[in-house]
Formats: C-alpha cells, structure tokens, sequence
C-alpha cells in the first residue's frame, strides 16, 4: 500500500483493479467515472473500448471503489442502460444504493435504431448516509457534444463539472478508474479539486497526459 500523495494528481497507465489495491482505504473522496458500457462498442472510425465485451470487472473494480471512497460519500457513474441489470448488481454487492440519478439530453441523435439515442445516463450512489448537497443539480441536464476526438465516448466537461462542484469541495480528491481521455481529471483541476485518473489503454492514457499537460 503506497501513500495517497503519491497518486495525487496522476493519470496512471494500468488495470485500475490492480492500480486501486494499492490504494489506501477511505482516501478518496468522490468518485465520478465512465466505464465501459459492456456492448462491445466500435465508433464509426473503427476505435474500440477495453473492457467492454466481458463483465469479468465490473464487480471487484466496483468494490475497489467502495473501499476506497471515504465513509458517507458519493459514486456517480454512468453505465449502459440496456446492461442495467449487471451494473445494479454490482453497485449493491460493494455495498452501494442508489439516492439519484441523472440524464443528460442530447440536441442530436447519436445513433438510430428500435429509437433515437439522444441522451446519456448516470447513477447517483451513496456509501453510508452523506449529507445531502446544499444545491442539488437538476437530475435532467443539456449535453453538450464533445466531438469524440480523443475518446470514442469522450463525455463534455460540461457534463461532468456540475457533479464534482456539488458533491465535493475544494480540495477534495477525486477518483475516475476509468478515466478515458481524463475529462474527469479536467473537470475536477478547474474546480480547485485534486484528482487520481486510471486508463489501461495506452493511446487514450496519452491522450489524456497531453490534455492535461496542455492545461
């Protein structure tokens, strides 16, 4: 087990499992992630995810988050809402449960098939009883389109900033094992906010060191 500070502020390259074991317990204090959706994605350019065609994560990398999260704090994450069932299962087996959740709608249709897909999703989770936020963001939000240009889910900064600014405060540590092209480690740096991101993919691991890097 290492110390925290010398997570702090890293995008780390890395299975987030292994890199969150050596991790201290109840050192972080929100967590906000993006994992795969588990629907075996490809964009339209032919760029995939990891992780998302076996479920063989979800439940020891949830779990991980949970002993890391300090008591009575929150998890929001999105998930794939047509794989609900296996999310849901593993947010209660670490011990979560739901008190929210948000939608975000899209002015554009992503994709076209039974419907439109024109919004995005994400739970609300409660480890113990956190306090309830003094302004509580809507649970229906705009989206504004990223244009996917580092990651083929890149979420808007936008998306992500109200979440950290009402469920931490400055100073706090915020953790994304998923982090993708670090949107979550932007988001939480322009909020005054430190930040741990994990991403085992090393094309979008650099992707998101430069993004950072850029500032």
């Amino acid at each position: 087990m290492f110390s925290i500070h010398s997570f702090l502020n890293h995008i780390i390259h890395g299975d987030c499992i292994q890199v969150m074991r050596n991790i201290p317990d109840a050192s972080i204090d929100l967590v906000v992630t993006d994992p795969p959706y588990l629907v075996n994605y490809r964009s339209r350019d032919g760029r995939t995810i990891a992780g998302d065609i076996d479920d063989s994560w979800l439940h020891p990398a949830f779990a991980e988050m949970y002993r890391l999260l300090a008591p009575n704090s929150f998890c929001i994450s999105f998930y794939g809402w047509n794989k609900v069932d296996r999310f849901m299962a593993a947010w209660r087996a670490a011990g979560f449960y739901p008190v929210g959740h948000f939608t975000w709608s899209k002015p554009y249709a992503s994709s076209k098939g039974f419907t439109e897909a024109r919004h995005e999703c994400a739970y609300l989770l409660a480890k113990g009883r956190p306090n309830k936020p003094s302004n509580p963001p809507q649970d229906v939000l705009p989206w504004d389109y990223s244009g996917n240009r580092l990651h083929p889910t890149q979420k808007p900064v936008s998306a992500i900033t109200p979440l950290i600014d009402a469920y931490s405060t400055e100073g706090a540590i915020i953790l994304d094992p998923f982090a993708g092209s670090g949107t979550t480690a932007v988001a939480a740096k322009s909020l005054d906010r430190a930040f741990i991101g994990i991403e085992m993919d090393g094309t979008y691991y650099g992707k998101a060191q430069a993004r950072l890097a850029a500032g």
